[in-house]
C-alpha cells in the first residue's frame, strides 16, 4: 500500500532562508497532502493541504489574514482536495479517517471539507495549543480557528496506538494495527510533528513531512541555521529528526518531504 500525493498549492521562498548555502531567488515550494486506500479502513488522507478556507474563509482572525500575505500561496485548483479526490473517484463524504501529521495551517485548512471523518492527530499536541495564548499559537502558524467544531470529539490519538518497530527507524506508532501506516515521530518543526512510514510499500517509503522543506536540506552541511529555526517549535530538535530521515534514505529508503519542488514518483500528475 503505498500513497499517492497532491499538491495543494506553490508558496514562494528564498531559497537561501531554507537551505544553507542557497542562492536568494524564490523557489515554489509545494504543499503536498496524500490519499492512501487501505484495505479495511479505505480512503485515507494525510493532511489538507492549503485550501481557500484558510485565505479567503469568512471571519478569519487578523493574524490568519496577516499569514496568508506574508507567505503569499498561489492556490492549486488541480490540487484542492474536492478536485484531486473526484480525479480518483471519490467525494469528501468518503473519507473516514485523516491524519493530521501536525497543526499548522497548510496541514490542517481543509478539514472542515470532512465532517465525517475522524482525526489520528497527537492528542498531547492539541491540548497543549488550546491552553496556549492566541500570540504564542501565531509565532508558530497555528490557528485552532481552522480546526472544525467538535474535532476534540472526533481526535484518536496517534500516540495511543501500538508502538511498533520498523526497520531503520526509530520505534512508531502502528496507526492501523496492521503495520502499513507507523507514525514515526519527528520533533523539531511544530508541537507534535510525526512523519509516516509505509515499511509494506514495494520500496520502504517514508513522507518526512516538514523535517526540512528541500531534500537538499537532509544534507548536514546544507541544513539552514537561520531564519528556519526561528519559526521551529524546538530547534535543538531539528538536527537529530533530520538525521533519522538521512539514515533512512541512505539505507535504501525512500523520502518525500511537503514541500520540495522536486518532482516525486507519488506526485499526482493526472
Amino acid at each position: 500500500m503505498t500513497p499517492i500525493f497532491a499538491n495543494s498549492a506553490a508558496v514562494p521562498a528564498p531559497e537561501a532562508t531554507i537551505l544553507r548555502h542557497g542562492r536568494w531567488r524564490r523557489v515554489p515550494l509545494c504543499v503536498r497532502y496524500g490519499l492512501i486506500r487501505h484495505p479495511q479502513q479505505g480512503p485515507v488522507l494525510i493532511d489538507t493541504g492549503y485550501t481557500h478556507h484558510s485565505l479567503a474563509g469568512p471571519g478569519r482572525s487578523v493574524g490568519l489574514r496577516l499569514y496568508s500575505r506574508l507567505l503569499s500561496p498561489h492556490l492549486i485548483a488541480a490540487g484542492q482536495p474536492e478536485a484531486f479526490l473526484a480525479r480518483h473517484g471519490l467525494e469528501p463524504r468518503d473519507i473516514r479517517h485523516i491524519i493530521v501529521t501536525h497543526y499548522h495551517a497548510d496541514h490542517i485548512s481543509g478539514l472542515g471539507l470532512f465532517p465525517q471523518a475522524r482525526f489520528l492527530a497527537n492528542g498531547a499536541a492539541f491540548a497543549r495549543i488550546m491552553a496556549r495564548s492566541g500570540w504564542q499559537n501565531l509565532r508558530h502558524g497555528v490557528f485552532p480557528e481552522l480546526l472544525p467544531h467538535g474535532f476534540a470529539d472526533r481526535l484518536d490519538p496517534a500516540e495511543s496506538c501500538p508502538t511498533v518497530q520498523v526497520p531503520n527507524l526509530p520505534p512508531g506508532r502502528d496507526l492501523f494495527g496492521d503495520g502499513t501506516v507507523v507514525a514515526i515521530d519527528l520533533p523539531g518543526h511544530a508541537d507534535g510533528h510525526f512523519g509516516l512510514a509505509f515499511p509494506k510499500a514495494a520500496c520502504p517509503f517514508l513522507y518526512g513531512v516538514d523535517t526540512q522543506w528541500l531534500g537538499a536540506a537532509l544534507d548536514p552541511a546544507r541544513s539552514p541555521i537561520w531564519p528556519a529555526r526561528l519559526i521551529a517549535e524546538m530547534p535543538g530538535s531539528l538536527t537529530p529528526s533530520t538525521a533519522i530521515l538521512r539514515r533512512f534514505r541512505d539505507a535504501g529508503g525512500d523520502v518525500m518531504l511537503c514541500h520540495d519542488p522536486h518532482p516525486h514518483s507519488l506526485d499526482d500528475v493526472s
